[in-house]
């Protein structure tokens, strides 16, 4: 199963993201959005530009 992005009202009535695996496991949360709108256009971000993205290990 490919990974899915779910968008949902959190309990303070805002919309956030989150990137889950295949196996169900949270792997990535947006932030609170305003809007539905906004918040899908922080998924179409996250789509666009996560494909080619580096690792930066600041350890």
């Amino acid at each position: 199963m490919a990974g899915k992005f779910e968008v949902y009202k959190d309990k303070a009535g805002k919309f956030r993201f989150r990137l889950k695996a295949g196996n169900g496991q949270v792997i990535a949360v947006g932030e609170a959005y305003e809007t539905k709108a906004s918040a899908l256009n922080g998924v179409a971000s996250v789509q666009k530009n996560a494909p080619g993205a580096t690792i930066d290990d600041q350890t």
